[in-house]
């Protein structure tokens, strides 16, 4: 039996969704599979805190369920804060191989993006967190304090109670490595998406808008989004909410943008029959080392135009003219250039017929960015 052990977030995201996708498709290979989900929603602040200080709480579960289940391997996600290295040494010492996947450098960043001021941010690195706490990276002193606190004790406690790291992608494994994770236990295992998420065709071509979908964080550079959009003259849907909304909305006020806010995955998957393009939300998406891929390969799903790979996790670049010029010349190649095939597992999208969106898309961008975008 494999037991999976995830801590969600306040906010669901990509990564409660790798977590179900990874159950579901071990349990259509023939494994028999749990998931055992806590929740900082609803978690006061004292608790929490008393969970990232203490390594995790109630790790006494874990070793109760790995017992009683006969679980051969423990797979961990996010592990904070009620869960941390104890849960993993409660596995291990009942008899589980332990696995703890990694989607971010949650292990070493406060705030887990490696992100911050507009640019990348890896000063916490090999065990030291103190410039976390000097920069606030958590808002608050006191919060800053007990991550840069919790952050330094629990790494050499992870690699001794943790057979085998993994990282979504090469990038982010190299990046972790670099912090301090030891290369001997890390591995890349990417993220995927279902076959059922990947159509025969596609139907670009009778499009109505470029679409965009994710939480509004800074980070996740929808800014560059509207800028891309903007420039091709072509009309942006942003689905999603989060902190950075207001400062978006005020970008696109004098242009052809939507807010929907967030919406149900039925929702969703409507807009996404009706769009010419997605744009994934992710800084790092166009950069030369994304690192996520996910919600990049999700937001161009079923009747998916061009292929665009890469994710969160790697702001590479920061918010350079470099980077908006990939971002633009991305969103002129989902058009007419040739022909466009999905990437990743599932079948092919085959050739994308040209379509008047995507038409002015790439006619605006390639007049206003003449560039050469190497696959």
């Amino acid at each position: 039996m494999i037991l999976i052990l995830h801590n969600r977030y306040r906010a669901a995201g990509g990564e409660e969704r790798a977590v179900a996708d990874l159950a579901d498709l071990l349990g259509r290979r023939g494994h028999e599979v749990e998931v055992l989900e806590r929740s900082s929603r609803g978690l006061s602040r004292r608790r929490a805190a008393e969970g990232m200080l203490s390594g995790g709480l109630r790790p006494e579960e874990i070793d109760h369920l790995v017992r009683a289940r006969g679980a051969r391997v423990v797979h961990a996600h996010n592990i904070h804060p009620t869960l941390g290295w104890r849960a993993l040494a409660a596995a291990r010492s009942a008899g589980a191989r332990t696995v703890l996947h990694l989607h971010n450098y949650r292990l070493f960043c406060a705030i887990g993006i490696a992100y911050r001021d507009g640019s990348p941010c890896f000063r916490c690195r090999q065990g030291r967190t103190l410039p976390g706490l000097r920069l606030r990276c958590r808002g608050s002193v006191p919060e800053a304090a007990v991550y840069a606190v919790a952050l330094h004790r629990q790494q050499p406690r992870l690699v001794e109670h943790v057979d085998r790291f993994v990282a979504v992608s090469d990038a982010l494994a190299a990046h972790l490595r670099d912090l301090g994770l030891p290369a001997s236990l890390t591995a890349t295992l990417p993220n995927f998406l279902p076959d059922v998420d990947f159509a025969s065709e596609s139907h670009a071509d009778a499009g109505e808008f470029v679409l965009a979908a994710g939480r509004l964080v800074e980070e996740k550079g929808f800014d560059t989004a509207i800028a891309a959009a903007r420039a091709a003259g072509a009309p942006i849907v942003i689905a999603g909410e989060g902190p950075d909304e207001e400062r978006l909305r005020a970008l696109g006020a004098d242009g052809d943008v939507r807010f929907v806010g967030r919406v149900e995955p039925a929702e969703l998957a409507a807009l996404r029959r009706r769009r010419a393009v997605a744009l994934g939300g992710a800084l790092a998406l166009f950069g030369p080392r994304g690192d996520g891929g996910r919600r990049a390969g999700a937001g161009l799903g079923p009747r998916r135009p061009a292929g665009a790979r890469g994710g969160a996790g790697d702001p590479s670049g920061g918010r350079s003219h470099r980077l908006g010029r990939r971002a633009l010349a991305a969103l002129a190649r989902s058009g007419p250039a040739g022909p466009a095939r999905s990437r990743g597992a599932g079948p092919s999208a085959g050739a994308v017929r040209r379509g008047p969106l995507l038409r002015r898309a790439h006619e605006g961008v390639w007049r206003r960015f003449p560039i050469s975008f190497r696959r």
